[in-house]
């Protein structure tokens, strides 16, 4: 691969990023066992920063007759770190990517709130692609700066859905940040499962190069182009590994719940966790159905979302990718989850 493009903090991050990352843990005492289920993934991210914790989603839903849930989604321009040394003015859905998970089940009732501070420069909407109407809610949450606006709908099907802003320049702010998911759940839930965590995919197109220090300018030609300088998990580049923000926790043995949003705006994901395989796979979100066995990736096209579960029978790192593997070694996208715990030498022996 040739580094010469790259700054100094733009080449450690490509080696943190690039597939090594996903060798075995080295030989050493076996760390202590990650003992509780509470939400852990192991680091800290700075405050400030828009990265979204991947462990700060709701809970699964465990009320048997319907509500009425209400959500507020405000637009907020953060200028956050991508690696260090380089930033972006990013512009979020509560200042988070991805923006907050909404979770709820069928025949529950949304108030949707979308509010633009009288700050904004901007005018911005939602587009939740669970509802039935225009725009999917965009052309009743359009908002100029200082407005407020909400309308309400009923969530009628399961599955995971993504939503984004759906202003005219919904591509550029979709880039810069402003999409999530909404999960509504069928009436006997999901299955349970030891942890869940939730990223989001997306790219972002700079007229500086890769690792270039500095404030990074956003570049509508290169976006039409289709020809990022980032593709990234939670508005930072490799966020969840070790020697960046920490690794997603969880303990040998346990089963995870994984669910990926792909804001895009243009690139479909190569989902994959090298070292394992999806044991349990929701294609496209569609929780209404039968969940596909035991897949290696699985695509997951720009505005749409995937939902899949990992076994981990033994200790070591499930690197998560998009296997269009230049995004990984070249443009910063990959975290991790390390299951800490014993040695199972009849599933996996090595010296």
């Amino acid at each position: 691969m040739n580094n010469a493009r790259f700054s100094g903090a733009g080449k450690l991050v490509l080696a943190l990023s690039a597939l090594s990352l996903c060798a075995p843990l080295a030989a050493q005492s076996v760390p202590k066992p990650v003992v509780n289920h509470d939400p852990i993934y192991g680091g800290t991210i700075a405050p400030g920063l828009v990265v979204a914790d991947p462990t700060k989603l709701p809970s699964p839903i465990d009320y048997k007759t319907p509500r009425t849930v209400e959500v507020e989604l405000i637009s907020k321009v953060v200028t956050s770190e991508i690696l260090p040394g380089v930033t972006h003015k990013f512009m979020t859905f509560n200042g988070q990517i991805p923006a907050p998970m909404i979770r709820v089940r069928v025949g529950d009732t949304l108030k949707i709130k979308v509010t633009n501070p009288a700050d904004s420069d901007q005018t911005h909407s939602v587009d939740l692609h669970t509802v039935i109407g225009t725009g999917g809610g965009a052309a009743y949450t359009e908002v100029n700066p200082g407005e407020s606006k909400t309308f309400t709908f009923k969530a009628t099907y399961p599955g995971a859905f993504a939503y984004h802003c759906g202003v005219a320049a919904m591509d550029e702010h979709i880039s810069r940040g402003m999409f999530g998911m909404i999960v509504v759940e069928p009436e006997g839930g999901l299955p349970k499962v030891d942890r869940e965590f939730y990223l989001g995919e997306h790219e972002l197109y700079t007229k500086e190069a890769f690792g270039a220090k500095g404030e990074t300018t956003f570049d509508g030609r290169a976006m039409v182009r289709e020809d990022p300088n980032y593709v990234m998990f939670n508005g930072a580049v490799a966020p969840f590994v070790a020697a960046r923000f920490g690794t997603m926790k969880a303990n040998v043995g346990e089963t995870v719940r994984v669910f990926l949003v792909t804001g895009g705006p243009n690139k479909t994901s190569s989902f994959h966790p090298v070292g394992n395989v999806w044991s349990t796979a929701w294609p496209q979100g569609g929780l209404a159905n039968e969940p596909l066995k035991w897949i290696q990736t699985w695509p997951s096209n720009p505005g749409s979302t995937f939902v899949g579960e990992m076994n981990l029978p033994v200790p070591g790192l499930a690197t998560l990718v998009d296997h269009s593997l230049s995004r990984v070694t070249s443009k910063g996208l990959a975290a991790q989850i390390e299951a800490v715990g014993p040695e199972n030498r009849e599933l996996l022996d090595h010296d």
